[in-house]
């Protein structure tokens, strides 16, 4: 619940209201609460400002989660619960979500050419846990994404097959399948 506060509006609310009252209290002659508003409220109330210049908002669930797939988050591997909970979070301080991430793979050879994360989904696939991430990726093409599909693997794994789709011209689809180690090394025997 606490997630999907975000901290600058706290910051801004509890700041102007102890501000209001420390301006309050300096028109009416109270000078203890003047103080403690002044001391307190212009502190808080700037750190909400400064909150609200870095913050970066949760990327929202293209669609809703069913209950039969909250039910397979069991199964997920600790990365993909990571990743969920991390995106679907209020941030401060970063670019965009995942902007380590993608420079650690090779998808991120400028801030402008960057793919931005736009929607998550969680389904199913073959059974399995699948966590979808959706991004806007119009300067980094599938085939470079393709190229990075082993990389990807490896960084968000173990246990996971990232599967690679290109549904639209700028938008690139990766889902990351959770799988066991035996089929990984099956799938891969079958190639």
């Amino acid at each position: 619940m606490f997630r999907k506060i975000p901290l600058a509006a706290v910051g801004l609310t509890v700041g102007g209201i102890l501000t209001t009252i420390g301006f309050y209290a300096y028109a009416v002659g109270k000078p203890t609460l003047n103080l403690a508003g002044f001391f307190y409220g212009i502190p808080l109330l700037l750190g909400g400002f400064a909150l609200k210049a870095a913050e970066l908002k949760p990327i929202p669930y293209t669609k809703e989660t069913p209950p039969e797939i909250v039910a397979l988050r069991e199964q997920a591997t600790a990365t993909q619960t990571q990743l969920r909970k991390d995106v679907t979070r209020y941030r401060y301080g970063q670019e965009a979500h995942l902007d380590e991430s993608l420079e650690r793979l090779g998808l991120s050879p400028t801030d402008e050419d960057r793919p931005v994360l736009i929607g998550i989904q969680e389904t199913k696939t073959d059974g399995a846990y699948t966590l979808l991430m959706q991004f806007n990726s119009p300067f980094i093409s599938l085939e470079q994404w393709q190229e990075k599909q082993e990389k990807i693997e490896k960084f968000f794994g173990p246990n996971i097959k990232a599967v690679i789709t290109q549904p639209d011209k700028s938008r690139i689809d990766l889902a990351l399948i959770k799988c066991d180690r035996t089929e990984k090394e099956k799938a891969e025997n079958e190639e």
